[in-house]
């Protein structure tokens, strides 16, 4: 499995007061690399809305090595880092590299969520083998399933109007 990879910029809205690229910028880059990688495996943001699920995260961890500063060329990975066997709960991480040092490494843990129903879920299996495709951190572990906040059942896209 190859790692999922991204060159990005950090651009004027990345900044902070300091200089440096904010840490929220960190967190608003790792869902647009992890989005972009479900829609090449199919799951474009219309298809999570016709499937009535969305992504998640409860817990972020940032870890900071290197700065990054306005318009340095920002290299982002996503690895899966843990999976529950139902697909319900995930661990994803996304590292920062600036010239091929690791800067800053994006940790967040999370499930899916039925929009209707406000519910945790099981992914369909589609979805599911789109994230076991996935390159494993170093670190990977499966989670367990089914406890809060996590309380899952099999998602049925045919309850949210999708077929999937």
């Amino acid at each position: 499995m190859d790692v999922f990879r991204l060159s990005l910029v950090a651009g004027w809205a990345d900044m902070d007061s300091n200089a440096h690229m904010r840490n929220t910028a960190y967190l608003d880059k790792s869902v647009d690399v992890r989005l972009l990688y479900f829609t090449s495996h199919g799951f474009s943001a219309s298809e999570f809305r016709r499937l009535g699920i969305g992504p998640v995260v409860v817990h972020d961890e940032i870890e900071y090595f290197r700065e990054f500063h306005l318009l340095d060329t920002v290299e982002c990975t996503l690895c899966l880092a843990g999976l529950s066997s139902d697909g319900s709960r995930m661990r994803l991480r996304n590292e920062f590299f600036r010239h091929r040092k690791l800067a800053v490494r994006v940790t967040s843990t999370g499930g899916w969520l039925d929009l209707k129903q406000r519910k945790m879920v099981v992914p369909p299996l589609t979805l599911l083998t789109a994230l076991q495709t996935l390159a494993h951190s170093e670190d990977y572990e499966e989670l367990s399933g089914g406890s809060n906040p996590f309380r899952s059942r099999r998602h049925d896209a045919s309850e949210s109007g999708g077929d999937r």
